[in-house]
């Protein structure tokens, strides 16, 4: 009786890893971007059993420490990781990294005091040739997540197709002055603003208040100078791909009238305006508490309005 129970056991554990199998519809592998001795490190995800060329999508994660799956030390929600898998198992191929100084890329940081906005976008360049000397791939589509929007509408004249989600409408010293002045603290303003207008200038500010310096210090001023000059208005009027503008309702940092910006900027664009989606792509009927603890949850799902949509979009 113990052996019968033993065989139907390994039986049953045979079937139960045959269907993992079979329900693994596409295979991740590492991928290296080499310029010159930096290594950018990310990973491919493809559908399995390739016949034919298919697109291939490169993820781009928004700002701070944000990860190529789109984490951070202090939140997991595996949003950008969700994307991946869900274009995977629609014949989409994807491509997701970790940024310079980010996850296994780490050892790319540039020093902050010579960090600049192009850093970013030649990154993204260079990936997008790499992509497209690949031959198993169709096209290369383009996909950034907030502030990898800006990022990948600078490079994305080099792509087939454009997406922008939850990506910002103005240039950044405009929304870092809206999210001061959204502080109601006039004394906060009349400090802070003269210092972003000479930063947008291209001028560097000698004197900032200690109290100011994880904003402001010296060695953060360069890259805010190369970032304020990118109206994300204009970058994406230059672009004569097809795009698609991608934007939630209960988006907590970007709002519908960012996306709206970005749409009449380019008559070329497609939008899209997911309800109750918020910032990373899920859906949530809660309150504002609701919203932020949807940051730190790696099983909820992401938007299936939102996945279907780019996926006809790619597709077609």
């Amino acid at each position: 009786m113990k052996k019968a129970f033993v065989f139907l056991a390994v039986l049953f554990l045979s079937f139960v890893n045959a269907q993992d199998k079979s329900e693994k519809t596409f295979k991740e592998s590492p991928l290296v971007l080499k310029i010159n001795v930096v290594e950018i490190f990310g990973t491919l995800t493809t559908p399995n059993n390739l016949t034919k060329r298919v697109p291939v999508a490169l993820i781009i994660s928004g700002s701070g420490p944000t990860d190529r799956d789109g984490n951070n030390p202090m939140m997991k929600n595996n949003s950008l990781k969700m994307l991946s898998e869900a274009l995977a198992k629609n014949g989409i191929a994807t491509l997701r990294y970790d940024k310079r100084g980010i996850g296994e890329s780490k050892a790319a940081a540039v020093a902050e005091a010579n960090l600049v906005f192009e850093n970013y976008t030649e990154d993204v360049k260079s990936w997008i040739n790499l992509l497209k000397q690949d031959k198993r791939f169709s096209e290369v589509i383009v996909i950034g997540h907030s502030e990898g929007s800006l990022i990948g509408m600078i490079a994305g004249a080099k792509a087939n197709k454009f997406i922008s989600i939850a990506g910002p409408g103005e240039s950044a010293d405009k929304l870092i002055k809206a999210q001061i002045a959204s502080k109601s603290n006039k004394q906060l303003d009349d400090m802070t603003f003269p210092i972003i207008d000479s930063l947008k200038r291209g001028n560097n500010v000698k004197k900032v208040d200690p109290m100011l310096n994880s904003l402001f210090r010296p060695s953060i001023q360069p890259y805010l100078i190369s970032w304020f000059k990118y109206n994300p208005q204009e970058e994406i009027k230059k672009l004569t791909v097809p795009i698609l503008i991608v934007q939630g309702n209960n988006d907590l940092q970007v709002t519908v009238k960012d996306a709206e910006l970005l749409s009449q900027a380019n008559k070329n664009a497609e939008l899209l305006i997911v309800d109750k989606m918020n910032h990373v792509m899920k859906i949530v009927d809660g309150d504002q508490q609701a919203n932020f603890a949807s940051y730190s949850n790696e099983t909820l799902p992401i938007s299936e309005v939102m996945t279907s949509k780019i996926i006809s979009f790619i597709k077609k």
